[in-house]
């Protein structure tokens, strides 16, 4: 087992679980669907999630909207008590408006377009998932603390709570 899998392993300072509040999710299409799948995937393979203060991980996460907020409630997996973080979703609106757009272009683009318009569309949706995932991961700070990679896939999951159909 490669060493950096293995310390991930022991690592506590991680997810093994996270959940989606169904009341949170709007209606989807398959692409939606399958990015979300993707994300949760993708995160639970290997991320970096520390709580500040908190020294009982791994953790399960639950995500869900509340309002205009990001509601983070993590529980320790050996079932102690959950905490709450929150996020205000204003500033990541504009970011989550536009790659919903963009996205929505990619996927047309996929269907009729040459090769070389889909990678320049393909390139700005990368450019503002990036953008997202940098500010989400400002924002979640210093109460948590996630690496790039895991903070990109998070980013994933807040647009798949804020898709609306």
């Amino acid at each position: 087992m490669d060493q950096t899998v293995a310390a991930q392993e022991k690592s506590r300072d991680r997810l093994i679980d996270i959940t989606l509040d169904v009341k949170s999710l709007g209606r989807a299409n398959s692409n939606i669907e399958h990015e979300r799948e993707v994300a949760i995937f993708d995160i639970l393979d290997g991320n970096a999630f520390r709580v500040e203060g908190a020294d009982d991980g791994p953790y399960k996460l639950n995500l869900s909207l509340a309002e205009d907020r990001l509601l983070f409630a993590i529980s320790p997996s050996n079932g102690g008590d959950a905490v709450e973080h929150t996020i205000a979703l204003t500033p990541l609106k504009r970011i989550v408006k536009d790659y919903f757009m963009i996205c929505e272009s990619y996927y047309e683009a996929v269907r009729t377009a040459p090769p070389a318009r889909i990678q320049a569309i393909d390139v700005s949706r990368r450019g503002l998932h990036d953008e997202g995932s940098v500010l989400l991961k400002e924002k979640l700070l210093p109460k948590i603390i996630v690496d790039d990679d895991t903070a990109r896939r998070l980013f994933t999951l807040v647009c798949s709570l804020h898709w609306k159909g």
